[in-house]
């Protein structure tokens, strides 16, 4: 019995070891790490490459202190030669893919002007131009950017932003916007599901309805550097660009984050060098998963306290007014269920002008990663941890 971990992880073609998308994809699942720590029996779900990106957006328009706490702490600079080029063909291979719809937007307050060279660099990179937006009405801006949102997630996230959540201070906020749809290569049979028991990371537990698939899948067992044991079971998409990791310890009482805290792009190559087809009968739970975050205090323990602070300097930005970050947010949904799986993900960088007000068988846990072999792109990650009462 497979007991597991899930990671949503979405790739295209393998770049080489230290590409700019390994790079993104080691700080997207760092964020997504430190996430998890601080949520040990809930359920979590995350766009690595949608917190990435959206960063590496800011990342253009910072400098001085700011600019190298963002480099060091996301390992890559998209403002060194060549780089604004690798990001724009990371997101068209993205893009290209069947079942990825894949957008990045630029919302700025209409009154500020952009530095050229930011929005040349934003246009290149990421192929966003900045559509202007009155912020001196943060409600009609919430609609606006809810929109943008609902059009480029196929309606999946249709109120990213609450009520409320912008104010007449803000000036820019960035956006990535991802939808998935994969189905998968076999299906699980409907006729199979059945009710079953899922044992909760708190020791309770829950009925849950059990998928349950007797087929060929790649599979390996590994040990991390501290000796936890753990099993990974690849579950491919139609197509076979698009699978889903399923990675579980073999001890029950072993939290996730003994595995969660290890991952990284390297980690993920060596899986997929040595994950061997054997037959297995694969029982996962049908499962939907909703997580609304605020990631700033998140950030801030991994080092990036500077950006949402006044002293943060994004003068590449604008020289308008001095921009700060007041927030880093990202919804998710994400749905598995016999036929296969839809996941999307919204992430905003809203920036203020000044600092913001502070505002207050698969029957166990698991994690999961989405992954495009093209790129190695992790568009989503998550950790499912207590299925809902039935």
């Amino acid at each position: 019995m497979l007991c597991v971990c899930v990671f949503l992880l979405l790739t295209l073609s393998r770049l080489s070891h230290g590409s700019l998308q390994d790079k993104q994809t080691d700080f997207g699942l760092k964020v997504f790490s430190q996430l998890a720590r601080g949520s040990a029996d809930r359920n979590v779900v995350l766009s690595p490459y949608g917190v990435a990106s959206v960063l590496a957006m800011a990342q253009l328009g910072a400098d001085g202190k700011t600019r190298k706490a963002l480099t060091a702490a996301m390992g890559f600079s998209l403002q060194e030669r060549g780089m604004p080029r690798q990001q724009r063909l990371l997101q068209r291979d993205l893009s290209s893919e069947q079942g990825v719809e894949m957008a990045s937007g630029v919302m700025v307050e209409r009154k500020m002007s952009l530095e050229k060279s930011f929005r040349r660099t934003l246009a290149k990179a990421f192929q966003a131009h900045p559509h202007q937006v009155d912020f001196t009405r943060p409600d009609q801006a919430v609609h606006v950017i809810n929109a943008w949102v609902s059009d480029h997630t196929a309606g999946a996230v249709p109120e990213f932003l609450a009520a409320g959540s912008l104010s007449d201070e803000t000036r820019l906020v960035l956006l990535n916007a991802l939808h998935f749809q994969g189905v998968w290569k076999v299906p699980f049979d409907p006729k199979l599901t059945q009710e079953r028991m899922f044992h909760c990371a708190n020791g309770s537990t829950v009925p849950v309805h059990m998928m349950r698939l007797t087929n060929r899948f790649n599979y390996g067992e590994f040990v991390t550097a501290d000796g936890v044991d753990y099993d990974v079971l690849e579950v491919p998409y139609e197509g076979d660009s698009l699978s889903m990791f399923l990675v579980s310890p073999f001890e029950p009482e072993v939290p996730l984050s003994a595995l969660s805290e290890h991952l990284s792009s390297r980690l993920i190559g060596q899986w997929r060098a040595e994950l061997r087809s054997v037959k297995r009968q694969l029982a996962l739970p049908r499962f939907t998963l909703n997580t609304e975050v605020d990631l700033k205090t998140t950030l801030i323990n991994m080092g990036l306290g500077d950006i949402f602070n006044l002293t943060a300097d994004f003068t590449r930005i604008t020289t308008d007014e001095r921009l700060c970050v007041s927030k880093i947010l990202q919804g998710v949904k994400l749905e598995v269920n016999e036929q296969g799986t839809r996941g999307a993900a919204a992430t905003a960088a809203v920036m203020f002008s000044r600092m913001a007000v502070e505002e207050i068988t698969l029957d166990r846990p698991f994690l999961f990663l989405i992954q495009h072999k093209h790129t190695g792109a992790v568009l989503f990650s998550g950790q499912f941890n207590q299925p809902r009462q039935q």
